[in-house]
């Protein structure tokens, strides 16, 4: 899949030659579940602890990165590059953010009730006590790959 875009944007990945493989979520069903949201067009953003990428001694992501999502079973289904990254705490994150991220009724309170959730769960797996002031990073993307998935804008992100 790499490859392919490689050749399809070599100016992408010459600004941008590294990247990661990954899924949305802490669960196979959750990781379809997200993915399937972006494949409808309606996610376009995405909200990870700062501690988790530390945890599997990955980079936080820059304006410009991509990053390969595969499904719940590990096969790589899409590429996403990011357009904005911002990091802040839990309190930061407003309704534009929300409505971004695509999930559930789009409100900022269900987002905020659901992530809770979430980033309560996966911190207690990594041995972690999650608070609302553990650093967030926000992220904006858009899909880049395969052509039949992609925005039309991912090759070049926002500044």
């Amino acid at each position: 899949m790499w490859a392919s875009y490689a050749a399809a944007h070599p100016e992408a990945v010459a600004a941008s030659p590294e990247y990661t493989v990954e899924h949305f979520g802490d669960s196979k069903r959750l990781a379809n579940d997200l993915l399937g949201i972006v494949l409808s067009g309606k996610k376009r953003a995405t909200a990870e602890l700062v501690a988790d990428f530390i945890d599997r001694g990955d980079q936080v992501p820059r304006i410009g990165s991509h990053w390969i999502a595969c499904d719940g079973d590990g096969l790589p289904r899409i590429i996403i590059r990011s357009t904005e990254i911002r990091i802040g705490p839990f309190t930061s994150v407003d309704a534009a953010f929300a409505r971004d991220e695509g999930e559930d009724d789009l409100a900022l309170e269900s987002w905020q009730r659901e992530h809770r959730r979430y980033w309560m769960r996966v911190s207690a797996a990594a041995g972690r006590k999650w608070s609302e002031d553990d650093e967030i990073v926000f992220e904006r993307f858009n899909v880049v790959w395969p052509p039949e998935h992609a925005d039309g804008t991912g090759t070049r992100p926002q500044q």
